[in-house]
């Protein structure tokens, strides 16, 4: 079977993409956050245009799975009625804006989110990649640095910093010039050939020797803080509710959507604004040792035509097996193909589906790694959690 194929887009709204279950159509919501309303009309949406399965995507995105295209119109009519649709494909290719959910009313972040959206609108908007996205981290420190991004927009003394991702510089911004910054710093990554054919990302850019310029070395950024999951619980802005594998369904959705405003986290989680306490809704992850948030799965086969092996329920079978008192995140990754959708980058354990239904594990590397071992079958690996561990152990 030939090798997956790398799309180098993401879907949206207006340019979905199709699996195996039909068409994904994915939802950027404004500011990271949904109203009520909001939520409530896309689980309805969900439930009558799709398969009723809503996945959270790792860039804070809601995604709508099982769309017939024929319904792919009325649903964008329903969404564009809720306020969710950008004026063309091209303008909401553009605004792949993650934000930290940690926000407060004052704190900058949606200043920074609305001059970035308004920026990325216009018709003279750099024509990035479709990978290509930008991150609203301005916390006291900034919590994004595990998330993909390739501009980070970061407090700074009466201000913020806007910095190439890869690089501890960057220029300072106040609320009328951050989103000129951050446009001045895409069209340079274009002009000095940081997208041959259409496709590329900053920190590779730098590291084949592009060098920033003098603006964007003036101020030096923050450390960012350890780029560790949150967990499910309360927290100062509400209480994070997760679900496995980052999939819910349309009535768990609609039952969220009663409880006030959703903010989007790229942690496949979601903040409830103000909740003090866990709400009695069934389908959510609200305990943080649930041994699911040890692992990460793709949707697999038969849900995705490249996936060579099923994931969920092996992911499910080897979750309780894995080590407690670590961090939660990607201490396992289960992908369907080497593309590693899921978590693209180094986990300390991934096995990658291979042609025939098994599965090669990697250990310290993605989905596309090489081996330290091969041909392992998802029955045996259930059967013997162990095995995990017997080759690392040995190494």
């Amino acid at each position: 079977m030939s090798a997956p194929i790398i799309q180098g887009w993401c879907p949206g709204a207006l340019r979905p993409m199709m699996s195996g279950d039909g068409l994904v159509v994915r939802v950027r919501p404004r500011g990271g956050r949904l109203t009520s309303e909001q939520a409530a009309g896309i689980a309805a949406l969900s439930a009558r245009f799709g398969n009723g399965l809503i996945d959270l995507s790792a860039r804070a995105n809601v995604q709508l799975r099982g769309v017939g295209e024929a319904d792919h119109g009325p649903l964008i009519g329903g969404l564009d009625a809720l306020g969710l649709i950008d004026a063309s494909t091209e303008a909401e290719a553009r605004r792949n804006i993650a934000i930290t959910p940690f926000w407060q009313d004052g704190d900058g972040v949606q200043v920074v989110a609305r001059a970035l959206t308004d920026a990325l609108a216009a018709p003279d908007a750099p024509q990035t990649p479709g990978k290509f996205g930008y991150a609203v981290d301005c916390g006291v420190r900034p919590i994004l640095s595990g998330v993909s991004a390739d501009i980070r927009i970061e407090a700074a003394t009466g201000g913020f910093l806007v910095r190439a991702d890869g690089a501890d510089t960057g220029a300072f911004a106040t609320a009328d010039t951050v989103a000129i910054r951050a446009m001045d710093l895409a069209d340079w990554f274009l002009a000095t050939g940081g997208a041959p054919e259409g496709r590329g990302r900053m920190a590779a850019h730098l590291a084949r020797g592009a060098v920033l310029p003098e603006r964007f070395r003036e101020a030096s950024a923050t450390p960012p803080a350890a780029a560790v999951r949150p967990a499910p619980g309360h927290c100062a802005h509400g209480f994070l509710v997760g679900f496995e594998f980052g999939q819910m369904r349309s009535d768990t959705l609609a039952a969220l959507s009663d409880c006030g405003a959703l903010r989007v986290t790229p942690w496949r989680m979601l903040l409830i604004e103000g909740a003090q306490a866990a709400p009695g809704i069934a389908g959510l992850i609200t305990d943080a040792d649930n041994p699911l948030l040890r692992v990460t799965a793709c949707t697999g086969a038969p849900g995705c035509p490249q996936a060579h092996a099923a994931t969920r329920d092996l992911a499910r079978a080897l979750a309780p097996f894995l080590p407690t008192g670590l961090p939660a995140e990607a201490q396992l990754h289960v992908s369907g193909c080497a593309k590693g959708c899921a978590h693209p980058g180094p986990a300390p354990r991934t096995l990658a589906g291979q042609p025939g239904g098994t599965f090669n594990l990697i250990l310290g590397g993605t989905a596309a790694g090489t081996p330290v071992a091969s041909g392992l079958s998802p029955e045996t690996l259930a059967a013997n959690p162990a095995s995990l561990f017997e080759t690392e152990n040995a190494t």
